[in-house]
């Protein structure tokens, strides 16, 4: 049995290429990568074939984590049937995935702090946009992605018997 968790944000640039790549890593090092398959889209396509923004790059690499090698893609409707997690970044794409969605999707569509435990009732449920801000947003960003990807990692390993 495998499990497949599909991250996304508005271009797949930013924020899904990094929960992609640091959900990855903690996949195979966790020795699940035969377990659990990863993948990222934007529900925008103006990216599509492009390697993630050079500063998420430079924030990943500077973790320790390379993300280089992704492509940018648009979310398409067999998604829905590939995928037992959708997870997106922010409200709005969440929104546009609820959209999209089949009547009889039966994964987990939510947002990912949310699905990942991560946030209370009293914290903000989103992954911020770094894209028009500075490196500081990057590295707020990539904080946040690495604590919910340990958390997603944990449910998804006890909800599925991982372990």
């Amino acid at each position: 049995m495998s499990v497949n968790v599909l991250f996304v944000c508005l271009g797949n640039i930013c924020r899904s290429p990094t929960a992609h790549g640091l959900f990855q890593a903690k996949v195979n090092a966790a020795n699940l990568h035969h377990k659990i398959t990863v993948d990222s889209a934007g529900t925008g396509g103006w990216h599509s074939g492009a390697a993630p923004d050079k500063r998420a790059q430079k924030i990943a690499q500077s973790r320790g984590y390379d993300i280089s090698h992704l492509q940018a893609r648009q979310v398409k409707p067999s998604d829905f049937n590939d995928f037992d997690y959708i997870l997106a970044m922010d409200n709005e794409n969440l929104i546009n995935l609820q959209q999209q969605k089949p009547s009889d999707y039966k994964g987990v569509l939510g947002l990912f702090l949310v699905e990942a435990g991560v946030v209370s009732g009293t914290e903000s449920s989103e992954v911020p946009d770094p894209y028009y801000g500075g490196e500081e947003h990057f590295e707020y960003v990539i904080d946040l992605i690495d604590q919910a990807v340990d958390g997603l990692l944990q449910r998804i390993c006890d909800e599925h018997r991982l372990n």
